[in-house]
């Protein structure tokens, strides 16, 4: 049989695995080594390769300290009172509930860099919540899966962070342009939980009071300190993303050790505590962690970083054989004879939109973004720009059927079937596409943070 013959028969076999529901990382890995020995590569090349991606990707440092940062603040209750700020905002809206939910996701990303993360933290914390609350379970489930696609958007995000380390690109300059598109796609879902709760009468409403949005304003300021830590010295260039993250996961650890003792202190039975102490405890202090309780944060931080990181280093080789089999100059000359810049900008997108259907967002950067970007740039898309089309469009993907990670994930949190997901989400899958084709059309939501070179 021909080389073509064996590569076509070994796509088919790993794409029954995929079908039948084995890893990504472990369908890519079967597919590299199967097409090595078919192309005469030597396995060598394959430890090569994953050598350089652990041992010179010091940008890649930033990822699972930032998945650290997400455990360690949903650990210590800060994710909580982030959600409790966002409802005293909201909560005199009909779907007030809702809207905190997707705006606590957008907080809760800010810090943490994870789409399913947020999805999971916040519709475990949010979901029994808004059904008390009258909502219909279904749509506070997708609600939760909606607002976590802000996750890998509003920076810190892991997906930048791997972008940037393939592209070459400024990863702190990529976090500040995510910044206007996450806020538009927090605000678009919002204005879709309204309406559709304005419509259905769900939600019971709460006075608008200025003194309990203070209140839980105090109480959640760990979690503006870390976000704006991050930010402003990303911003300012005072450290890297890599050292933002180090220094984002010393602050939270040191607040999580500090704030366990007191909070039990001030909370123990037994002492008789005046109102405005209490008060005082709610406003200033989180639940924090033990000491003891580090080892099993860090080593379910460790799994979820054991997942991703190998799934980047084989898909660097994975990048050499398709290179190497020309996929990239047909992908190419098809993107390019659309036309000019923006047939050849929706194509991208229609093909990121179509990957992002059956893969999730890390193989779909690590596939297609080193094919889409020079085709973009070739026709004078800015490569920043076209890194936020890319990653806004791979976001989405996380609550587009078949695939759709966030649904399986509120699905899991919940309890509500992945089916009965799909109505709610696709009123904000609508919404989302919006939102992406006006950062398409509006180069400027992107640049208009980044500091002037």
């Amino acid at each position: 049989m021909t080389d073509a013959t064996w590569i076509t028969l070994i796509s088919l076999g790993v794409t029954g695995l995929f079908m039948l529901g084995v890893p990504v990382f472990l369908v890519i890995a079967y597919w590299v080594i199967g097409c090595s020995f078919v192309l005469g590569m030597t396995l060598d090349n394959i430890g090569a390769a994953l050598s350089d991606v652990f041992t010179d990707g010091f940008a890649l440092l930033a990822m699972p300290l930032f998945i650290l940062t997400g455990d360690l603040i949903n650990r210590s209750g800060i994710a909580r009172r982030l959600s409790d700020f966002a409802y005293s905002c909201l909560g005199w809206l009909r779907g007030g509930l809702g809207m905190a939910s997707i705006g606590a996701c957008g907080l809760f990303a800010a810090i943490s860099g994870s789409n399913s993360a947020t999805t999971a933290t916040i519709g475990a914390m949010l979901h029994p919540e808004m059904v008390k609350g009258g909502y219909d379970p279904r749509f506070s489930a997708a609600t939760a899966a909606a607002g976590g696609t802000v996750g890998i958007i509003v920076p810190p995000s892991i997906i930048f962070i791997v972008y940037g380390y393939m592209m070459n690109l400024p990863i702190s300059d990529l976090f500040v342009a995510g910044i206007v598109p996450g806020a538009m796609m927090v605000a678009a879902m919002q204005a879709v939980c309204w309406a559709v709760c304005r419509r259905n009468g769900w939600g019971h409403l709460i006075a608008l009071q200025p003194a309990r949005v203070l209140k839980t304003a105090l109480g959640a300021w760990l979690g503006f300190f870390a976000i704006g830590l991050v930010l402003w010295g990303i911003y300012t260039g005072k450290f890297s993303p890599t050292e933002a993250a180090g220094v984002t996961v010393g602050f939270c650890l040191i607040i999580g050790l500090v704030c366990a003792p007191l909070h039990r202190f001030m909370g123990a039975p037994g002492h008789d505590r005046p109102v405005t102490e209490k008060r005082v405890r709610d406003m200033l202090t989180v639940e924090g962690f033990g000491a003891l309780e580090i080892p099993s944060i860090t080593m379910r931080s460790a799994q979820i970083t054991g997942i991703l990181a190998p799934l980047i280093a084989v898909s660097v080789v994975m990048q050499q054989i398709l290179s190497l089999l020309g996929a990239q100059e047909v992908i190419g000359n098809f993107v390019t004879g659309m036309g000019g810049y923006h047939a050849v900008l929706f194509t991208a997108m229609a093909i990121v939109f179509v990957a992002g259907m059956i893969l999730e967002s890390l193989p779909v950067t690590i596939v297609l973004a080193p094919i889409l970007a020079p085709i973009a740039q070739s026709v004078g898309v800015d490569p920043i720009h076209f890194a936020v089309i890319f990653l806004v469009g791979a976001s989405i993907g996380f609550i587009t059927p078949p695939y759709g990670l966030n649904l399986y994930v509120a699905s899991s949190v919940t309890g509500i079937a992945y089916f009965h997901l799909l109505k709610y989400a696709t009123l904000y899958l609508v919404a989302l596409l919006a939102v992406w084709i006006a950062v398409a059309l509006t180069p400027e939501l992107a640049s208009m943070l980044l500091p002037v070179r």
